[in-house]
């Protein structure tokens, strides 16, 4: 007769990883420099999604615990959106156009919840840095003076490119589905925080002023959906069948 197997043991390994995606971001306000007893509002102010695309490498501690580090590259995001400016005898709009773009270095922890006809959900969560870039950050204004009303007058001011390190963090929730022993497709969301971001120097379109900008995008975030596979570089061991025991 067989002797009982022992209980199967939980294995670790290094793997691979790499994913595409496509982002829908968001940044919280848009913070800009005016005049006292003047009043900003902002309205439309977004992001046009972007594709994303990330390596890394990670180690499976066991059967439910996996850690990553990743390198990312998010595409540029056309950045849209306006603030209205009223003040004493004075009615403005500035509309804003530019385009956004990051790379991110992130470390990140999953938790596996279990496996289902080869499925395994898992939850996750990563803290890093993301360098964020404005690119052909534009402010095409226009205002009305009380003293030349009817006649608006209109500007353009030009801002340089300009990025920046900040801390970034991550929320992570998907699906695994393993197609062999070495390979693991993945179907994954993520909530990232990837701090601020400020184009460079401005400069009006007939050189008549210059200077630092006094423009920040604050708490920019995004909703991420993504497609990956883990390669296992550790091949499982091998089974080896129970002895044969005899009597006799």
């Amino acid at each position: 007769m067989y002797a009982p197997p022992a209980p199967p043991a939980d294995f670790g390994g290094w793997y691979l990883r790499g994913d595409i995606g496509m982002t829908n971001q968001r940044a919280k306000s848009i913070e800009a420099t005016v005049a006292p007893g003047f009043t900003k509002t902002t309205e439309g102010l977004g992001f046009d999604s972007s594709p994303l695309f990330d390596l890394g490498v990670g180690y499976r501690f066991n059967n439910w615990f996996r850690a990553d580090v990743i390198g990312q590259y998010r595409g540029k995001a056309n950045l849209h959106g306006a603030d209205n400016v009223i003040g004493p005898g004075f009615v403005g709009s500035d509309n804003y156009s530019g385009s956004k773009s990051e790379w991110v270095v992130m470390a990140n922890a999953y938790v596996d919840l279990g496996t289902w006809w080869c499925i395994t959900p898992f939850i996750g969560a990563g803290v890093g840095g993301s360098y964020n870039k404005i690119s052909g950050f534009r402010d095409d204004g226009i205002a009305y003076l009380a003293a030349l009303t009817p006649t608006p007058s209109a500007s353009v001011a030009y801002f340089a490119d300009s990025g920046k390190w900040n801390f970034a963090w991550a929320a992570h929730a998907g699906l695994a589905y393993k197609v062999n022993p070495g390979f693991t497709v993945e179907l994954a969301y993520s909530y990232m925080n990837l701090g601020d971001a400020a184009p460079g120097n401005f400069r009006l379109f007939d050189n008549s002023a210059s200077g630092p900008t006094s423009i920040k995008l604050k708490e920019l975030t995004s909703h991420d959906l993504k497609l990956g596979v883990r390669w296992d570089l550790n091949s499982p061991p091998a089974y080896v069948p129970p002895p044969l025991v005899t009597k006799g």
